[in-house]
């Protein structure tokens, strides 16, 4: 009796004990991924002191971020808010436009037209848009595929942003070189005629409104951009760290999002479907031939993925940390297509957070 007493008390103890001391958070790494809910504002949050971050880092952050002319930067950690922050008269309800960070949309909707089983990207782009659509010789453009558009390959002359079939010039075989081209919006093109209908709803239907984001598209010139708020580019800065998955469920199949954060050619190998990959052997600049060897953002985690856009709009996605991170704004310095010297400097600040 007086044994059974014993493990009775013990078990009191032990229970009483795990009620007054309870067990640490799981590091971010094991935690499971946080969804916000499709409309409203709610979004849960989880406090640098949490994270065990380093809670002296943020000021200096802000304060760079300010002078860098930042508009709104966010920060998320197995999908909840770890940081947001709005700057120069931005608020959380404002649009901004993505810039070239757009691309990564196109590419995403282009493979959730692939999975429904609309078009195939290995499949010559004339398939769907007919023959005609660029100025090369029939033989010429034959050779070009989707896939071509989504890895910068398509071998036309990238000295202009335009893309009549006047302007679409041949310059080299498709996939023998890698050129930074506003020619990729062709597959919206392609898009809206594999599914019968416009672009704008295919894209609202199949990913804007199944994760909750908001923004419409605004004709610019040539160029189709996307615009929203920062919440909303977060949005799908979280479905693409989840790998397509939103929750549970399934807007891009896992096997094309690996082929697209991947390297998708021979010559960039810092470029996969119209992400930019951090942590490669080298890589190419937009409007350049040269080859520079090492990573793009060298002082960044070598497995993160990136949609970058002009005056340094950007979305990092760092699997290993489970992390998004986003910013939006003027230019940090001078006017860019994609890539600055801010990154370098701005990921030198970040990653002082949690070192």
């Amino acid at each position: 009796m007086t044994k059974t007493i014993s493990v009775i008390l013990t078990a009191l103890f032990v229970i009483s004990c795990s009620k007054d001391n309870p067990q640490p958070d799981l590091p971010p790494a094991q935690e499971s991924m946080y969804f916000p809910p499709l409309t409203g504002p709610v979004w849960e949050t989880k406090s640098i002191a949490d994270l065990k971050w380093n809670q002296s880092a943020v000021q200096p952050l802000l304060d760079y971020l300010e002078l860098k002319n930042s508009k709104s930067f966010m920060i998320l950690v197995n999908g909840k808010i770890v940081m947001e922050n709005y700057f120069n008269g931005h608020t959380a309800s404002t649009n901004w436009y993505w810039a070239s960070a757009g691309k990564t949309l196109t590419s995403t909707v282009t493979g959730i037209a692939q999975q429904e089983s609309l078009l195939n990207i290995n499949n010559k782009v004339s398939q769907y848009l007919g023959t005609g659509w660029t100025s090369e010789t029939l033989a010429q453009e034959n050779l070009i595929t989707c896939k071509h558009l989504l890895s910068m390959t398509s071998g036309l002359d990238d000295t202009t942003d335009d893309v009549d079939p006047a302007s679409l010039k041949y310059k080299a075989d498709a996939g023998t070189r890698w050129a930074y081209h506003n020619v990729y919006v062709k597959l919206q093109d392609v898009v809206a005629k594999a599914s019968s209908q416009s672009w704008e709803n295919y894209f609202n239907n199949k990913l804007r409104d199944k994760i909750g984001m908001n923004g419409t598209w605004v004709q610019l010139g040539v160029n189709s951009v996307y615009t929203s708020t920062t919440r909303s580019m977060a949005r799908f800065g979280l479905l693409m760290l989840n790998k397509g998955k939103w929750d549970n469920n399934v807007i891009l199949n896992e096997a094309y999002f690996n082929e697209a954060t991947t390297t998708s050619q021979n010559i960039n190998l810092g470029y996969g479907y119209l992400w930019w990959l951090n942590g490669k052997a080298s890589y190419h600049l937009p409007q350049s031939q040269l080859t520079f060897q090492g990573s793009i953002i060298p002082t960044g985690p070598t497995d993160m993925f990136m949609a970058l856009g002009k005056n340094d709009q950007k979305i990092y996605v760092i699997p290993s940390k489970n992390m998004v991170v986003i910013r939006m704004g003027d230019a940090a310095d001078n006017v860019n297509l994609a890539l600055s010297d801010f990154d370098k400097v701005l990921w030198e600040k970040i990653s002082t957070l949690y070192q």
